[in-house]
């Protein structure tokens, strides 16, 4: 791999990445509308958050595991970076929850609301492909 230069990452894996992200943008944003518009405002903004939160773990674990591949470093050093990744993340949304509650506790809404999206995203080429068969 040249230096400096990103590691390859699958055209498969990338659009995954972007289909999610759109799905999450979309959805996060209709979510967010209405709960302003019923007076939530707090929990929408904290809703964001936690979708926020988990694009950027999502796309932080396409690049470890491109990186991975290519440099292939130690499974104990790979393990921890992903246990490092989560703490933090973790870390994060408990810090919302406790300090801003009790709308911080949206934060866990959208990680696992992101979560959702991401396994939807994923299945969508694949029951395509099935039908096609």
């Amino acid at each position: 791999m040249v230096a400096g230069a990103s590691p390859y990452t699958p055209p498969v894996t990338r659009a995954t990445f972007r289909r999610s992200a759109r799905m999450a943008v979309v959805v996060t944003a209709v979510a967010v509308v209405v709960l302003v518009a019923t007076g939530l405002g707090l929990y929408g903004l904290f809703l964001a958050v936690g979708v926020a939160l988990g694009t950027l773990n999502s796309w932080a674990v396409m690049r470890a595991v491109a990186n991975f591949a290519n440099t292939r470093p130690s499974k104990a050093r790979f393990s921890g970076s992903v246990l490092g990744r989560l703490a933090v993340i973790t870390v994060l949304a408990l810090a919302c929850a406790y300090f801003f509650r009790p709308a911080g506790i949206a934060v866990f809404a959208g990680l696992a609301l992101f979560q959702f999206l991401a396994i939807v995203s994923s299945m969508l080429p694949l029951i395509k492909e099935i039908r096609q068969k």
